[in-house]
């Protein structure tokens, strides 16, 4: 079995968000998977199998499985290209428990095709306010995530979460966003998910699929660069309409063979 580690949303390597991908898990228990995972210490490990017109795709974080990752996803589609297992000219197809999700090559980009997970306005619960330790604008729910919007950058990057407090909330985790005060985006956010083992995600796909349709209603637009503010940062485009479409790029750092 193949393993590949690439760093996905980022043009260059040591930047965006690392992801490990398993090629292919046939036949492998669930519990083989999350130690893979645990094993490779990655915010997201992707599994893949073939099916007979794709791929089957899951994603897990150290602790546990989740239902949607976009960055293990566009770092998926990334080694079956890059390998030779996908023709470039094709569309990847996976089935997952989001449902099925698709990428495409676009002038060295990649485009997932994603759901909309749009958000309704929600009364924050304590261990939010503790656990941020900032004043909302605003406060929302999904059926993943909070969504918190502050009211600067400075604000947003200044945030020290305790995160033993955030992982009391009994959802994903929290997505916190403001506008940008660099001109070359549209908006900003952080993502923070304790309870899944991961303190602070470097940039998630994901949270963009709440992200787009926010912002598409505050700002009277369909198409956004994005920028998440972690440590390591990573760049996304948005096109948002009866679905959300996340373009990122993506670099190998290194493969190997996973003795079995």
């Amino acid at each position: 079995m193949r393993i590949f580690q690439v760093d996905s949303f980022a043009g260059q390597m040591f930047r965006g968000n690392p992801a490990a991908v398993c090629m292919f898990v046939e036949n492998m228990p669930d519990q083989w998977m999350q130690n893979m995972a645990a094993e490779m210490n990655l915010s997201e490990t992707a599994f893949l199998t073939k099916v007979d017109d794709g791929f089957e795709l899951r994603w897990f974080t150290p602790a546990t499985e989740v239902e949607l990752c976009g960055h293990a996803t566009l770092a998926a589609a990334h080694v079956l290209w890059e390998t030779g297992e996908l023709d470039e000219a094709a569309a990847a197809k996976f089935y997952t428990k989001s449902g099925v999700l698709k990428a495409v090559t676009n002038g060295g980009w990649i485009e997932l095709d994603f759901p909309l997970e749009e958000e309704q306005e929600a009364e924050p619960p304590q261990e939010l306010i503790d656990g941020l330790k900032v004043p909302f604008l605003y406060v929302g729910m999904n059926r993943m995530d909070y969504l918190v919007e502050v009211e600067s950058e400075e604000v947003l990057r200044q945030i020290r979460p305790e995160r033993e407090i955030l992982s009391r909330l009994s959802n994903r985790g929290v997505i916190v966003t403001c506008p940008s005060e660099d001109a070359s985006y549209d908006f900003i956010s952080r993502f923070f998910a304790p309870a899944l083992g991961i303190d602070e995600d470097p940039v998630t796909g994901s949270a963009h699929c709440c992200l787009g349709p926010y912002w598409k209603r505050k700002l009277g637009k369909d198409q956004f660069t994005a920028y998440q503010a972690s440590a390591r940062g990573g760049m996304l485009k948005l096109r948002v309409a009866d679905r959300v479409y996340i373009s990122g790029r993506a670099k190998t750092v290194f493969s190997g063979e996973i003795n079995l």
